[in-house]
C-alpha cells in the first residue's frame, strides 16, 4: 500500500527553517566541546616562565603534570585548547591607611624573579596576561611583550611603595593593535613620547598613573587624540604641568571618552576647552592640580556627569546657580576649596530635578561656617556625607535625619563646632556604616540609640566634652562594630558602667581609642574579650595592677599599636616580644613598671616607635637594639637605667629621636651615633655622660633640630663645629664644664635666621623640658616646634660674648647666666626681635646696657645681675614692664628705672660709701655747719628786736592783732553752735 505525504506550502518552510536549526545547533554542540589537554609546546613554555619567578606563598604549586589548563591562574580557549589566559595577579588586598595591612604576608604573596626569559612568546594565542600587584625589583617590561600580538588584556601595574618594573615603556607595545586594556600604573616607569599608542586604535581602557610623562610636552594629548575607542583614561599623578596640557585641540576624536582622570599632577592653568566638548564624560578626576577660571560654571555642560572630583584643585568663590542641568550627579567632592558664603543656594537646584541622584557628597575643608542647612534633606539618595574641617555649629537638625535614615551610610561632622547633645533620633539612620563627631564640642551624655545602628562599623565619638556613664545598652546591636574611638575634655572620665561585670559585647573590634575614659581598676572582661585588636590606644583609663598577658598572648600575632600610657599598670614587662611579628608601636610611658627592658624587645621587626618614658625601669639598655632596621623613635626618658648606650653592636641607623635624659646613663657619647644618618632629635641630658662633645656632630652629621646635652660632665671647649647645623632649633648644653670662649661662628645657625628647621617626623608623645623664662617647663611636639632656644649656662665660659650671635632673628631664648663672661652686651642686641628670655646673670660684664634692648618688644623675663654694668638703664614700653629690681641688682653703677634715679651725666646719685676717715671729716663740717647756722638765725632776728625800739613795737603790736581776731571768731562760732542746738 503506497503511503502518500502532503506538504501544505506553509509546512514546506518551516521544515527547512527546523533543519537549520537542527543543523546549527549541531554545530554549537561541536564547538563547545572542552578541550581539556593543553598543547605540550604551550606546557614547556609556562614550566620555563615558572622556573625565573620566585614564588614564597607556593601559588604555582599546582604547575605540576600534563594539564596546564587547570594551572592555577591559567585558562585555555574551549574549542582549541590553546592557552588564552595568565592570570598571575597578586590578590592580596591593599587599601592605603588599611589597619589590617600587613605587609609580611603582602611580601610573601608577591611573584618575584625575572620576565626576561621570553618563553611567553610560546603562547601565541594568549589575550590576556596579568602580572600587577607582584615584586619583580626593579626589572623593565621585556621588549618581547610587543611580540604578544594576539594580547587584549595586559597589566603590569603595581603598588605605590614598590618598583616592580622600572624605566622606559618599551615603544615595542605599539605592535599590539588588538589591545583593549592597557594598565601600566606605577610610580617608577616613565615615557620620553607616546608615539606607540596611537597604534593601539582598539584600545578602550588606558591606565598610566604614575608614569613620568614630564618629557613628553604637549605630544600626550595627540596621542590620545588617535585612539577613537577610548572609553577610560586614567593619568593620575604624571607630573603633567599646564605646559603640557593645550587649551583647544583642532579635533576631537575620542568623544567616546566616559572617564577622564588626570588628578594629582602641576597643572595650575585655565581647565581646557577641549574637556567640556566631551558630552559623553560621566566621571571626571580633576583632584589635585591648582586650576584656576569659574568655580563649576563650566561643567554645569556636561550633562551626563555623575562623578566629578575637584578636590584640592584651589577653587575659590560662590556656588554656581543650576537649574537641572546636573541631575545624574551621583559624587560631588570639591574637598580644600575657599567657598564664599553658604551652600544652600547650590543645594537648592537640585530641588528643580525629577529625580535626585546624589549619593556622595564632600566638603571637608571648605571654610564653610553656620548651622546645618535644612536642604541637605532634599537629597533623599545621599549615602556619603563629610562636612569635617569646617566651622558649622549649633545641633545636627532633626529634618535631617529623618529625612535620609533609609539611604545615609556615612556620615562625617568631625572638626567642627558643633554643640549640645545628640540627638536621640540619630538612632533612626538604620543604613549607617560609619559616623564620626570627633573634635566637636557635643556634651551631654551619649544617647543610648546609638546602640540600634546595627550596621555599624566605625564610630569615633572623641575629643568632644562628654559627660556620664557608658553601659551595655549602648553597644547591644552593634554586631558589626570594628572601630571605637572616644575621649572627653571634662575634668571627669566617662565612666564604663557595666551591670553585669561578665557582659561580653556583640562585636569584635579591631580598632580601639579611649582616652580619659575609665575602664579599670583592673582588665575588665568585656575588654579580654576583644582578641582581634589591631590597634590599641587606653590612655589614662584608670587601669591599674599587671598587664594581663593572657590577653595580651592573644592579641600579639595582628597588633600593630599598642599604647596603654598614663595609667598605673605595675610589674614587669612582661611580654614574650618575639611573638608580635606585626607590632609598629610601644607607647607604655607614665606607668609604674620596673624591672629590665628585655632583649626579646629587639626582635620585633617592624618595630618604628618605642616610648617607656616616665616608669620606673632600671639596667642598661638591651645590646640587640642595633637588630631593629625600621625603629624611629626611642624614648626611655625619666626612668632609673643606668650603664653606656650599647653601641658594640651597632646603633639603628634608622633612628630619627633618641631621648635617654633623666636617666644614670654614663660614659661617652657614643660615636656610633654618627651612622643615624637621620637622627634630628638627640636628648641626653640629666646623665652622667663625660668626655667632651665628639667632632661627628656638625662635620659628619647636620640634620639635627634638637641637641639637649645639659645636666651632664661634659668638658672641654664649645667646639665649631655646633655652627654646621643649619636646622638647629634648640641647642641645651647648660650645667656641665664646658671651659673656653663662645664659638664666634654662631651665625651659620641658619635655622635661628630664618626659623626654620627640619621637623620631617613627628613624635606623637615626644616632650621636652627646657628652662624658658627662668623656670623648667614641658613642652609637647606642637609647641616644641615653636621653641628656639641656646643655653649655655653653668659652665665655666670666659671671653665676650660674640657680636655675631646678634645676628640669630629667629632666637627665642638666649641663656649665658653662671659663667665668666666679660667684656660689653654685644651691642645689636636689639636686633633679636623675637627674643622672650634673655639671662645674662652671674658673669663679669662691663660697660653700659646697649639702648638696643629697648627695642626688644616680646621680652618678658631679663636677668642682668650680678655683673659690673654701668650707666643708665635703657627706657623703652616693654622695659617699663619689667619693673622688678631684681633683674638688675649686683649691679652698683646702675641706675635708672626700676633702680635710683639718674645724674645729668648718667651716674647715680647715690655715690658710693667713702672711705672711714673721709666719712669722719664730712660728719665734722655738717655738725659744725649746723651750729653756725642756728647761730646766724637766731641773732639776726632776735638781735634786731632788743637794739631797734620801734621794730620790737610793731612786732608785738602785730601779734596782738592776730590774737584778737582768733578769740573773735571762736567765740562766734561758739554763740552760733548754741543757736543751732536751741
Amino acid at each position: 500500500m503506497d503511503i502518500y505525504v502532503y506538504f501544505n506550502p506553509i509546512s514546506r518552510p518551516i521544515l527547512h527553517f527546523l533543519l537549520f536549526l537542527f543543523l546549527a545547533s549541531s554545530c554549537l554542540n561541536n564547538s563547545s566541546v572542552v578541550v581539556e589537554s593543553c598543547m605540550e609546546e604551550e606546557r614547556r613554555a609556562l614550566l620555563s616562565f615558572k622556573q625565573d619567578l620566585s614564588d614564597p606563598s607556593g601559588k604555582l604549586s599546582s604547575w605540576a603534570g600534563h594539564e596546564c589548563c587547570q594551572w592555577t591562574g591559567i585558562s585555555c580557549n574551549n574549542r582549541t585548547g590553546h592557552v588564552a589566559t595568565v592570570d598571575l595577579r597578586n590578590t592580596y588586598p591593599y587599601t592605603f591607611g588599611d589597619d589590617q595591612w600587613n605587609t609580611a604576608e603582602y611580601e610573601e604573596s608577591c611573584l618575584g624573579g625575572k620576565l626576561i626569559n621570553p618563553s611567553l612568546l610560546g603562547l601565541k594565542h594568549l589575550s590576556y596576561l596579568d602580572l600587577s600587584s607582584n615584586d619583580f625589583q626593579g626589572i623593565h617590561i621585556p621588549k618581547f611583550i610587543g611580540e604578544l600580538t594576539s594580547l587584549r588584556y595586559l597589566n603590569f601595574s603595581s603598588t605605590q611603595f614598590l618598583n616592580s618594573v622600572v624605566g622606559e615603556i618599551p615603544s615595542s607595545l605599539g605592535n599590539l593593535s588588538n589591545l583593549n586594556y592597557l594598565d601600566l600604573s606605577s610610580y617608577s616607569l616613565s615615557s620620553k613620547n607616546l608615539n606607540w599608542l596611537s597604534h593601539l586604535s582598539s584600545l578602550k581602557y588606558l591606565n598610566l598613573e604614575g608614569v613620568n610623562l614630564s618629557s613628553t610636552g604637549v605630544s600626550w594629548l595627540h596621542e590620545v587624540n588617535m585612539l577613537p575607542s577610548l572609553l577610560e583614561l586614567h593619568l593620575s599623578g604624571c607630573l603633567t604641568d599646564a605646559n603640557q596640557l593645550p587649551l583647544s585641540i583642532p579635533t576631537i576624536n575620542f568623544t567616546s571618552l566616559l572617564v577622564l582622570d588626570m588628578s594629582w599632577n602641576s597643572i595650575n592653568f585655565s581647565y581646557p576647552n577641549w574637556m567640556f566638548n566631551l558630552t559623553s564624560l560621566t566621571k571626571v578626576d580633576l583632584s589635585g592640580n591648582s586650576f584656576s577660571g569659574p568655580f563649576l560654571d563650566e561643567f554645569v555642560r556636561l550633562k551626563s556627569l555623575e562623578h566629578l572630583d575637584l578636590r584640592r584643585v584651589g577653587l575659590k568663590g560662590q556656588f554656581p546657580k543650576f537649574s537641572g542641568n546636573l541631575c545624574r550627579l551621583k559624587s560631588l567632592s570639591l574637598a580644600a576649596s575657599q567657598i564664599d558664603g553658604g551652600i544652600e543656594e547650590f543645594l537648592s537646584g537640585f530641588s528643580n530635578c525629577s529625580f535626585n541622584r546624589m549619593e556622595s557628597l564632600d566638603l571637608q575643608y571648605c571654610g564653610l561656617v553656620g548651622k546645618l542647612p535644612s536642604s541637605l534633606g532634599m537629597l533623599r539618595s545621599l549615602q556619603h556625607l563629610d562636612l569635617s574641617y569646617n566651622s558649622f555649629w549649633g545641633s545636627i537638625p532633626e529634618f535631617i535625619i529623618s529625612n535620609l535614615s533609609s539611604s545615609l551610610q556615612t556620615l562625617d561632622l568631625s572638626d567642627n563646632i558643633f554643640n549640645g547633645s545628640i540627638p536621640q533620633s540619630l538612632g533612626k539612620l538604620s543604613q549607617l556604616v560609619s559616623l564620626d563627631l570627633s573634635h566637636n564640642i557635643f556634651n551631654g551624655s551619649i544617647p543610648q540609640s546609638l546602640g540600634k545602628l546595627s550596621q555599624l562599623v566605625s564610630l569615633d565619638l572623641s575629643y568632644n566634652s562628654w559627660e556620664g556613664n557608658l553601659t551595655e545598652a549602648h553597644f547591644i546591636n552593634l554586631t558589626k562594630l570594628e572601630s571605637f574611638a572616644i575621649s572627653t575634655a571634662q575634668p571627669v572620665p566617662i565612666i564604663f558602667n557595666l551591670i553585669d561585670y561578665e557582659w561580653i559585647p556583640p562585636f569584635k573590634l579591631h580598632h580601639i581609642e579611649m582616652h580619659n575614659c575609665r575602664v579599670g581598676p583592673g582588665f575588665p572582661v568585656w575588654l579580654q574579650s576583644q582578641t582581634e585588636l589591631v590597634w590599641v590606644s587606653l590612655t589614662n583609663a584608670g587601669i591599674s595592677g599587671p598587664l594581663l598577658e593572657e590577653w595580651v598572648s592573644k592579641i600579639s600575632s595582628q597588633i600593630q599599636w599598642l599604647d596603654l600610657s598614663s595609667n598605673q599598670i605595675s610589674g614587669k614587662l612582661p611580654f614574650r616580644f618575639n611573638s608580635f611579628p606585626n607590632l609598629r608601636s610601644i607607647v607604655l610611658s607614665h606607668n609604674q613598671f620596673d624591672g629590665t627592658i628585655p632583649s626579646s624587645i629587639c626582635s620585633i621587626q617592624y618595630l618604628y616607635q618605642l616610648a617607656l618614658n616616665n616608669n620606673q625601669l632600671s639596667g642598661e639598655f638591651p645590646k640587640e637594639w642595633s637588630f631593629w632596621s625600621n625603629i624611629v623613635i626611642v624614648d626611655v626618658s625619666n626612668n632609673n637605667m643606668s650603664g653606656n648606650i650599647p653601641s658594640s653592636m651597632g646603633i639603628p641607623s634608622s633612628l630619627i629621636i633618641l631621648k635617654t635624659d633623666n636617666n644614670h646613663f654614663s660614659g661617652e657619647i657614643p660615636s656610633a651615633l654618627q651612622n643615624c644618618s637621620g637622627l634630628q632629635r638627640l636628648y641626653l641630658g640629666g646623665n652622667k655622660f663625660t668626655g667632651s662633645i665628639p667632632s661627628w656632630i656638625g662635620s659628619k652629621l647636620s640634620t639635627f633640630t634638637v641637641l639637649q646635652l645639659q645636666s651632664n660632665s661634659l668638658s672641654g671647649h664649645i667646639p665649631h663645629h655646633l655652627c654646621s647645623l643649619p636646622s638647629l632649633h634648640i641647642l641645651d648644653l647648660s650645667h656641665n664644664r664646658f671651659s673656653g670662649t663662645i664659638p664666634n661662628c654662631l651665625n651659620k645657625l641658619t635655622s635661628l635666621i630664618d626659623s626654620y628647621g627640619n621637623w620631617s617626623y613627628n613624635g606623637d608623645f615626644e616632650a621636652i623640658t627646657v628652662t624658658v623664662k627662668g623656670r623648667a617647663s614641658e613642652y609637647f611636639f606642637d609647641n616644641e616646634m615653636l621653641l628656639t632656644i641656646i643655653d649655655f649656662s653653668h659652665n665655666d665660659l670666659e671671653g665676650e660674648i660674640p657680636e655675631e650671635i646678634s645676628s640669630l632673628v629667629g632666637l627665642a631664648t638666649l641663656n649665658l647666666s653662671m659663667n665668666q663672661l666679660s667684656g660689653n652686651i654685644p651691642s645689636r642686641i636689639g636686633n633679636l626681635h623675637l627674643l622672650e628670655t634673655l639671662d645674662l646673670s652671674q658673669n663679669q660684664l662691663s660697660g653700659q646696657i646697649p639702648q638696643s634692648l629697648a627695642s626688644l618688644t616680646f621680652l618678658s623675663h631679663l636677668n642682668l645681675s650680678c655683673n659690673k654694668l654701668t650707666g643708665r638703664i635703657p627706657s623703652g614700653n616693654q622695659l617699663q614692664t619689667l619693673d622688678d629690681s631684681s633683674i638688675y641688682e649686683g649691679n652698683p653703677s646702675l641706675c635708672g628705672f626700676p633702680l635710683s634715679n639718674c645724674t645729668e651725666d648718667g651716674g647715680n646719685m647715690h655715690e658710693p660709701q667713702h672711705e672711714p676717715h673721709e666719712a669722719d671729716d664730712e660728719k665734722l663740717g655738717l655738725y659744725t655747719s649746723a651750729v653756725l647756722g642756728f647761730i646766724i638765725g637766731f641773732w639776726s632776728v632776735c638781735g634786731t628786736l632788743i637794739l631797734k625800739k620801734s621794730w620790737r613795737y610793731a612786732y608785738f603790736q602785730f601779734f596782738d592783732h592776730i590774737k584778737e581776731k582768733v578769740a573773735l571768731a571762736i567765740a562766734l562760732k561758739v554763740a552760733r553752735l548754741k543757736a543751732a542746738r536751741q
